[in-house]
């Protein structure tokens, strides 16, 4: 993902792709109308393919979107962010908090990607995907929402196998259109949990007769929401279908959706666009300018939601070359004065201006938590008083250089050689990235010095990016992300969860793969596994006994999310990990109105289709100021 806004300041890029875009737009005039014309076909580009369709299975943004789009879940948000009814038409709350059911439509049934019917949607199908995502066999990375998030009885003594009995897991059909989920401790968001993957049903005898390979293609899946996934060509295009036999089909206004591989679709995709062949586009900054001179009118922007969080992350388990200096920089990231000279020489503003050139400050986030995620007593949880003075904790170049010096002097006595590598990663293609990574390197080595730190540039491949790059320990300070899951602070503590183990234990391992199975933010757990830094893993073990206190708490909101977000200054105050903002609302042309849309600032809402139409013509900005006036009205009555 990158941000597209009109850059006044132009950034450093690469002469080659200047040369490509300035031909591109001097060469083309744009067509007003779609070549295609309006047969209710939606096209656009992806360049990267999916890692799997297996919703119950995949943490991944672009793999959930599959799932998101052809099965529903038990509830929904609306255009405003409001919970209604989805394949459960009614649901309630045991008076303790700790029953949830579910009373579900009659009649929703599961269809093959041909669109013949196979069977009805039941409550065993709730049941038996949970039991899926549970098994260990099936390494769910999103299994944690349903042991650690929702708190299901028994769930993570399932996973971890110490029973061996699905029938203890608190989850049951009552009967066919009766669900059940039992609690271990009041769960007031439980609800929102249950728009996430690892809560949306399966066909059971699919799921008995598939194993390992349900979803592995189309055809591997059924489905029982909006669209119907009709082709799956990896590398090629996914083509999905309206649902029309869906329960709430009336809502479902575009036909068909093309999604067509194309690594280059940042250059390619306004291209195609201005040539019809794309029904939408996003604007990177190096040729927002030209756009903006010559259609100007159609130039519009996404939506800045708080559903992602990007921050940086330092890497306490380096696993890249030699060249690098691994060990070097492992004993120099376990120093907090190291840390914190990094963290006060980062002018994150001046990086940022690759990404949001305009108004930077509008994004810049001091906290993990996004602003306006989640408030309490009409309070935003990043004004809690936890966070009082967190300002202060950044861009200093004074007191970076301080840090410097005492990093200087108890590294040298560890053994560290300067100029300390620091291999900074970023996605190749993604032209922002690689600008906001040159800009990093320049001030970070322009406060510090080269004789303290260098800055090496590597542009990960943009094919399983995650998994060769951050996954796999191939960065020292690289910027990740990590979105909502659910409705409540504690969404935000998963990425530096002690341990990402499917057996619910600590300690060290890599996948045959190379992809490490534990924590892959910092790789923290390999800290807690040694006594080798003391300093940082006191630091650690107090941020999650913390997080512990803040989770077990669970009949005062005010004083959960101040626990939590005490917690979440642990990490700041100790430069563990550097907040830095939520992704710029991107500039684009497009002919869907993204106002209509599902909405919710965590899950897999935002990744829906439904509700949203397919114009003749590219949204206008007057188009898009309507839209947008109307949207904020209506999020204002939803709250």
């Amino acid at each position: 993902m990158s941000a597209k806004k009109k850059s006044n300041k132009k950034v450093i890029i690469l002469i080659a792709v200047l040369v490509v875009v300035a031909a591109v737009v001097a060469g083309l005039v744009f067509a007003r109308q779609s070549n295609k014309g309006n047969d209710g076909v939606y096209t656009s580009l992806y360049e990267s393919e999916v890692s799997t369709l297996n919703y119950l299975t995949s943490s991944n943004t672009w793999d959930q979107t599959v799932g998101a789009n052809v099965v529903d879940t038990l509830v929904e948000y609306d255009s405003f962010g409001k919970v209604i009814p989805g394949l459960a038409e009614s649901w309630e709350v045991s008076e303790d908090g700790l029953t949830w059911t579910f009373h579900l439509r009659k009649g929703v049934k599961w269809y093959d990607h041909k669109g013949n019917p196979v069977a009805e949607v039941t409550a065993n199908d709730f049941v038996n995907a949970l039991k899926y995502v549970l098994t260990p066999a099936y390494d769910s990375s999103v299994s944690y929402l349903v042991t650690d998030a929702a708190h299901i009885v028994n769930a993570n003594e399932y996973l971890s196998e110490e029973i061996t009995d699905f029938s203890l897991v608190g989850v049951k059909a009552v009967d066919d259109y009766t669900l059940q989920y039992n609690l271990t401790m009041p769960t007031p968001y439980f609800v929102s949990c249950t728009t996430y993957g690892c809560f949306m049903p399966a066909y059971g005898p699919q799921l008995d007769e598939l194993a390992d390979k349900f979803a592995t293609d189309n055809e591997n899946m059924y489905y029982c929401g909006a669209y119907i996934m009709q082709e799956f060509e990896p590398q090629v295009k996914h083509v999905y279908v309206k649902n029309v036999n869906n329960w709430d089909a009336a809502n479902v206004h575009i036909e068909k959706i093309e999604r067509l591989y194309n690594t280059e679709s940042d250059t390619m995709g306004p291209v195609m666009a201005q040539r019809g062949e794309v029904d939408s586009a996003s604007l990177s900054n190096d040729i927002v300018d030209e756009w903006m001179k010559t259609n100007p009118d159609i130039v519009t922007s996404d939506r800045a939601i708080p559903d992602y969080s990007y921050f940086y992350s330092f890497n306490f388990d380096p696993q890249y070359d030699a060249e690098y200096g691994p060990e070097n920089w492992r004993i120099a990231v376990n120093n907090e004065n190291f840390r914190q000279s990094i963290m006060k020489a980062f002018d994150r503003l001046y990086s940022m201006r690759a990404l949001a050139p305009n108004n930077p400050e509008a994004v810049l986030q001091n906290a993990i938590t996004p602003r306006t995620f989640i408030s309490v007593d009409g309070k935003d949880f990043t004004d809690l008083e936890p966070f009082a003075g967190v300002a202060d904790q950044y861009f200093n170049a004074e007191a970076a250089l301080e840090y410097k010096a005492k990093a200087v002097e108890e590294l040298t006595a560890a053994g560290v050689t300067f100029p300390v590598t620091m291999l900074v990663t970023y996605k190749a293609g993604d032209t922002d990235w690689e600008n906001e990574a040159i800009l990093l390197k320049q001030q970070i080595e322009g406060v510090l010095g080269t004789d303290y730190i260098v800055c090496e540039l590597w542009a990960g491949p943009s094919e399983s990016f995650l998994n060769k790059t951050r996954r796999a320990g191939m960065y020292s300070f690289m910027r990740v992300n990590w979105g909502g899951d659910f409705h409540d602070p504690a969404t935000w503590t998963d990425p530096f969860a002690e341990n990402l183990y499917s057996d619910g234990t600590v300690g060290n391992g890599y996948s045959a793969e190379g992809v490490h199975k534990g924590n892959s933010y910092n790789f923290f757990d390999q800290v807690l596994d040694t006594d080798a830094y003391p300093e940082t893993k006191a630091a650690l073990t107090e941020y999650y006994a913390a997080v512990a206190e803040a989770k077990a708490i669970s009949d005062d909101t005010l004083q959960r999310y101040t626990k939590f977000a005490a917690a979440e200054r642990i990490l700041i105050d100790n430069a563990l990990v550097v907040p830095y903002f939520i992704f710029p609302a991107s500039a684009q042309v497009t002919k869907l109105n993204l106002f209509e849309g599902q909405y919710a600032p965590f899950g897999m809402s935002n990744l829906r289709f439904k509700y949203q139409h397919l114009n003749d013509e590219f949204f206008t900005v007057e188009q898009y100021k309507e839209a947008e006036a109307a949207w904020l009205k209506g999020i204002g009555a939803a709250e």
